[in-house]
């Protein structure tokens, strides 16, 4: 089956055969491309290279591991969707994935529809954003769903893809309140299966990249919204 090209290429930086093989078959079915790197140094190079749609990337890896990928492409704004894939369950390595820049965090075993269906809900974000017509603002905050930038009181702000679409889901949606399970169903594009701490930790993410300029409130026992300070 050739590629989907709106779906685009899937780089999977996994040094577990069977794993990389499972979900090659998997996303390949979906439409996807997908290029398999077994070495960290490899995925890294591929992942600047061949510019993919998303990237999973295992956590332990050869040569260099994939907390380092994720911090090194980070550092060099890059911003392609990354979900680490690894055999830690421990909630502190997951918060720190995602503060790393993380879109999402996948713990072994896993089913690979799951997977396959969270690169799906990413890609698919993406190319609706493509789609969307004018910026959008709040205050000093103008969220361009086309560019994919972001400013903050004149200032550009590199948020990762998941960060970006958390911020711009709240602003087209100002003043309306989402408890945490609506925003992973609405923004991450599944049910609440990975814990709504990933929520929190991407908001706090998000105001800090904000600074004084975040639009982004919490309401007390329900979740949060954007909106400008009476």
């Amino acid at each position: 089956m050739s590629p989907d090209p709106v779906k685009g290429l899937i780089l999977v930086v996994e040094d577990e055969r069977a794993i990389s093989d499972l979900l090659r078959l998997y996303l390949s079915r979906e439409g996807f491309g997908v290029q398999v790197e077994s070495d960290g140094l490899a995925g890294l190079s591929a992942a600047r290279t061949l510019h993919p749609a998303a990237i999973i990337l295992d956590v332990g890896l050869p040569s260099m591991d994939g907390t380092e990928i994720c911090r090194k492409l980070r550092a060099e704004s890059n911003w392609t969707p990354v979900l680490f894939c690894t055999a830690r369950d421990d909630e502190v390595d997951r918060v720190v994935g995602l503060e790393l820049g993380a879109d999402d965090y996948i713990t072994k075993p896993f089913s690979p529809r799951e997977v396959v269906a969270r690169v799906k809900a990413v890609v698919r974000r993406a190319v609706q954003a493509a789609s969307s017509e004018g910026p959008l603002n709040l205050g000093e905050v103008i969220v361009d769903p086309v560019t994919r930038r972001v400013t903050a009181g004149g200032n550009p702000v590199q948020l990762t893809a998941t960060e970006f679409d958390l911020l711009e889901h709240l602003i087209t949606n100002q003043g309306r309140v989402f408890s945490r399970d609506q925003l992973l169903s609405e923004v991450w594009g599944y049910a609440a299966i990975v814990g709504t701490r990933t929520v929190d930790v991407h908001v706090a993410q998000v105001r800090t990249k904000l600074g004084d300029y975040s639009p982004i409130r919490t309401v007390r026992g329900v979740g949060y919204s954007a909106e400008l300070e009476p």
